[in-house]
């Protein structure tokens, strides 16, 4: 009887193992070329290397991409809610329309990103870099922006009520049509 006990025990285990790898598998990034519509949801992928990546439609929901580099990647569409991407390099990154609520670009490097149309309600940009970037149409109600750089970045149309912009660079940064932009300049 011990015998099938221990045997029992030395299955479920096995068995456990299993399924946590089968739960954790969607966390594997190696073939950059296969995660279009990838759900990434809560992976932990700091530093991870996805220069030019098509990512398009992916779930990042709650993952942790601190010091990912992400440039030059499509992003269209893509669902980020609540990830950290603090110091990530989304350098001409494609982010229209992507879902960006919650989440923390502190001291992320946004140069020629275009966020066009994207949604970033309450999310952190303390000190990030949008030099150039598209923000047309973007909405960014309360979102932090101290010390972020906007130099000839175009926020044609985008809705700024309640943004936080204290100490932020808006040197020949475009406005027309921007919304709430009375309260900051």
């Amino acid at each position: 009887m011990k015998i099938f006990k221990i045997y029992s025990l030395i299955i479920v285990f096995f068995f456990s193992l299993s399924v946590f790898n089968i739960a954790h598998a969607d966390c594997n990034i190696s073939n950059k070329s296969a995660l279009k519509g990838k759900d990434l949801a809560g992976c932990d992928l700091q530093n991870a290397n996805l220069e030019v990546a098509v990512l398009e439609g992916v779930d990042l929901e709650g993952a942790n991409l601190t010091g990912a580099n992400l440039k030059g990647a499509d992003l269209y569409g893509v669902n980020l809610r609540d990830a950290v991407l603090k110091n990530a390099n989304l350098a001409g990154a494609n982010l229209v329309g992507a879902n960006l609520i919650d989440v923390d670009l502190t001291g992320a490097y946004l140069k020629g990103a275009n966020l066009k149309n994207a949604n970033l309600i309450d999310a952190n940009l303390l000190r990030a870099n949008l030099e150039r970037a598209n923000l047309e149409g973007a909405n960014l109600r309360d979102v932090v922006f101290q010390g972020a750089v906007f130099e000839g970045a175009f926020l044609n149309g985008a809705n700024l009520e309640g943004a936080k912009l204290a100490g932020a660079d808006f040197k020949d940064a475009v406005f027309e049509g921007a919304f709430s932009i009375r309260e900051f300049i």
